[in-house]
């Protein structure tokens, strides 16, 4: 389940868009870690600030352009809130990432194929949960400020080499806007996704 990047129109290029729709969603599975509990540290007042932001997110049709780590490219709209996750490609051609829940579907309209997975044991569930929570299950390997940027890597707890998660939002004030997501593989690749008009 992973989209690719340009289309060729073959049966190797819907397979690339296949798999690189899988890598998509690991990444997006890593993106709610773990919390510093209830220490008053900046580090664990930034996370649970991106806990509240992403319990709170209502992302409707946002444009997103990702880059592959063989640096094809796609894009599309996301729609996103706590437990449910849409990505609609629009490039190279119609395809969905669907996920709720312990599971996701890809579906390729060109091809028609469908894809299926579980999320347990996948990145892409770390974002998945409702209400979620960046601690338990979740770990936070980094947090990292400069000024106006607030940037914080995601990863399972349970298996941190299924991939790495990071965010990175603007930061005014006290208000926070997802502008990008970086999803490391477990084969160390990364996966670029900006969110906003190109």
């Amino acid at each position: 389940m992973t989209p690719v990047g340009k289309h060729s129109g073959t049966n190797v290029t819907a397979g690339l868009t296949r798999r690189k729709v899988v890598l998509l969603a690991p990444v997006f599975l890593a993106a709610c870690a773990t919390g510093q509990g209830g220490q008053k540290t900046p580090q664990a007042s930034d996370t649970a600030r991106v806990e509240a932001w992403l319990r709170a997110a209502k992302l409707d049709n946002v444009p997103f352009t990702q880059t592959w780590p063989n640096n094809s490219t796609g894009g599309g709209v996301l729609t996103y809130h706590a437990g449910y996750l849409h990505l609609h490609y629009t490039v190279p051609h119609s395809m969905d990432l669907k996920a709720s829940g312990a599971h996701a579907v890809f579906t390729d309209s060109q091809t028609g194929a469908e894809t299926r997975m579980g999320l347990a044991h996948n990145p892409l569930g770390v974002l998945m949960g409702n209400p979620l929570s960046l601690s338990g299950t979740v770990t936070v390997t980094d947090v990292q400020k400069t000024p106006g940027i607030l940037q914080i890597s995601l990863t399972r707890t349970e298996n941190p080499s299924q991939g790495l998660v990071t965010l990175i939002f603007h930061d005014a004030g006290h208000a926070l806007d997802l502008y990008e997501i970086r999803i490391l593989d477990e084969r160390q690749r990364t996966l670029f996704i900006h969110l906003g008009e190109a």
